[in-house]
């Protein structure tokens, strides 16, 4: 793996609210035990830490619906579903990111409403302003939006890093997938490596 300058890198965590990886979460029943049971979180708190030390970028995606979801077009199951139950809607408790993984001071919170984090957004906008080049990567769902934005950041230039023990789908096998398509767009490091090049450490 090339080096990573850490004043010029990002990590994109993509979609740690309650309503994708809490158990009573819409679809915490797809991803909450898989969040537990590798420790997921813990790993994306580590990288974000480590890319707040190094003086990088740390920004979230988060879904969030207006009342009435005026933004929300049905065409898929999932986002059907979203209106179906009532969720992610904005200023709704389960809409919150997690305490594991909260933001801090300094942080940037993208609010999205289709699969993507760069879609109807200023998260490109923000990324350039801030001089980033390498995005890792970070949250739930590797298949899905987190493979869905990482397209989009390779499309807008940026490098890709995907933190594969820092991120996860609702399946072993959906995971590890994922991480043999994205190895082919950028590097697939654990969270370990990924600090230790960020803080320069052992």
């Amino acid at each position: 793996m090339e080096e990573i300058d850490p004043a010029r890198t990002a990590v994109l965590c993509v979609h740690w609210q309650h309503e994708v990886v809490s158990p009573d979460g819409l679809f915490g029943p797809l991803f909450a035990d898989q969040v537990a049971r590798h420790h997921v979180a813990s790993h994306a708190a580590r990288v974000a830490a480590a890319v707040r030390t190094g003086g990088g970028s740390v920004v979230y995606t988060r879904v969030a619906h207006r009342p009435g979801y005026p933004d929300l077009i049905p065409n898929t199951p999932a986002f059907a579903l979203i209106r179906q139950r009532n969720a992610f809607l904005e200023g709704a408790p389960k809409t919150r990111i997690i305490d594991e993984v909260a933001p801090q001071s300094g942080d940037v919170v993208i609010t999205h409403v289709r699969l993507s984090g760069f879609f109807g957004t200023d998260l490109d906008t923000i990324l350039r302003a801030r001089g980033v080049q390498t995005v890792l990567f970070t949250g739930v769902a590797t298949n899905l939006s987190i493979t869905g934005t990482a397209y989009e950041a390779v499309n807008h230039g940026y490098r890709i890093v995907t933190v594969s023990d820092a991120c996860t789908a609702a399946t072993d096998d959906a995971h590890r997938a994922s991480l043999a398509t994205l190895g082919q767009l950028g590097p697939v490091v654990s969270t370990d490596d990924v600090v230790r090049r960020l803080t320069g450490g052992p």
